[in-house]
């Protein structure tokens, strides 16, 4: 097996700042999100979940992919 060293300790250590990074920008939102306009916060939250789900989803298919060589 060749699963790449280095992606795999940064898609490790990705993994535990994901969290911290998600927690604090949920906090941002909510902090911020009654001083915005309405288009705004539609957009802000839209970009939110768009990038929690694409972070996601590339943190998962980055383990698989690395450790079966794909």
């Amino acid at each position: 097996v060749l699963a790449s060293l280095p992606l795999q300790m940064m898609l490790y250590f990705n993994v535990y700042y994901f969290p911290v990074w998600f927690l604090a920008e949920g906090m941002m939102l909510q902090l911020k999100y009654h001083l915005l306009p309405q288009h705004y916060q539609f957009l802000l939250v839209a970009a939110f979940l768009i990038l929690s789900l694409a972070e996601g989803s590339r943190l998962y298919l980055g383990y698989v992919g690395n450790l079966q060589e794909k």
